[in-house]
């Protein structure tokens, strides 16, 4: 679809990133990004060959719940290709002209990360097509029948999308990555792995069964993992220790009511509603928002992906049912402190 000539090339607030910049515990490197080895084995080949070729990279699209490492591999992307990575929201994309301000403006071989990709409104999601194809912007001149189309070049860049539900994506832009990877949640040893590794990068040491303590109740997910660590590191240096031992990560985790397995105070919640309010269920996801009086978008990307991956939540045409094993955590902690 063209773009108005009335238009402004307002660009958003869009930032470039230094590549070369310390960035706390994300990774540096391919060597550095533990799990997802599949996708990380694709995007190396694919780095490689835009190398030999001296050409920009194909466009890829990073799918999978939040905190999975998406942002943390569009930067060591970047950072191997030698190239300038711009990171922009798709909601923060309003109008057809913000994303042509972002595009006029990118350098040959820059690589754009788009996060929340789905969120794009579909008419500046059709400057995309072009774009992305033959490196240009179709700008639609004047009106009615007198109305012409002048093409803009563009120099050729790599696009990165990043979603959380890649079912929202329409087929015309899904079909223009030549790359799609589907993140998963991590295994308990590769999240043991990292919490070591990272544990080394802030100067704290970590006991063996309070890694895999940490790892176990770390929801499958990097970004817990890391933000466990450096809260339970916080209270090791309040209490003059510089060694994160099980007893420790013990009180740590219950002053932050986080339970052994990773389940936490909303959660808990979640599962007492649909049993004490429903009756197990099912119940939509409307209802359960508004008893909760929680956020519905909150609720199925932040919340639910956990509990259905545990099996403790059970999602039928119905709505949304607590399973067998939800049903026994809850008897589990009932009467006593689950934290």
């Amino acid at each position: 679809m063209a773009l108005e000539e009335d238009e402004s090339f307002f660009c958003p607030d869009s930032k470039k990133v230094d590549i070369g910049k310390d960035l706390n515990l994300r990774p540096k490197g391919f060597s550095e990004f533990l799990g997802q080895e599949r996708i990380v084995k694709n995007i190396q080949i694919m780095v490689e060959s835009a190398k030999i070729r001296d050409d920009s990279m194909g466009h890829v699209l990073f799918s999978g719940p939040p905190g999975l490492g998406k942002t943390s591999l569009a930067m060591i992307l970047a950072k191997e290709l030698n190239s300038e990575l711009q990171i922009i929201s798709g909601p923060a994309i309003e109008k057809k002209g913000d994303l042509a301000a972002i595009l006029t403006n990118l350098e040959k071989g820059d690589v754009l990360f788009i996060d929340e990709i789905h969120r794009l409104p579909i008419s500046v999601e059709e400057i995309l097509y072009s774009a992305m194809e033959d490196y240009r912007l179709d700008i639609l001149v004047g009106q009615g029948p007198s109305a012409k189309t002048i093409k803009i070049d563009i120099e050729p860049f790599t696009l990165i999308g990043a979603t959380t539900k890649a079912g929202l994506l329409s087929n015309p832009l899904r079909d223009r990555f030549i790359g799609q990877f589907s993140f998963d949640f991590y295994d308990n040893s590769s999240l043991q792995e990292m919490i070591n590794a990272n544990a080394s990068k802030i100067n704290v040491e970590i006991e063996l069964f309070a890694a895999k303590k940490m790892a176990s109740c770390s929801r499958g997910t990097p970004r817990i993992a890391n933000r466990i660590l450096s809260r339970v590191r916080d209270f090791s240096l309040v209490q003059g220790e510089h060694y994160i031992s099980l007893k420790l990560l013990d009180e740590a985790l219950k002053l932050m009511e986080v339970s052994d397995c990773g389940l936490g105070v909303m959660d808990l919640k979640i599962l007492g509603c649909i049993e004490d309010y429903y009756s197990g269920g099912p119940v939509g996801i409307e209802a359960l928002s508004a008893t909760l009086v929680e956020d519905k978008q909150s609720l199925e990307d932040v919340y639910e992906p956990f509990l259905l991956k545990e099996g403790f939540l059970l999602r039928t045409p119905r709505g949304r049912m607590i399973s067998e094993k939800g049903k026994n955590i809850l008897e589990d902690f009932k009467g006593k402190d689950p934290f």
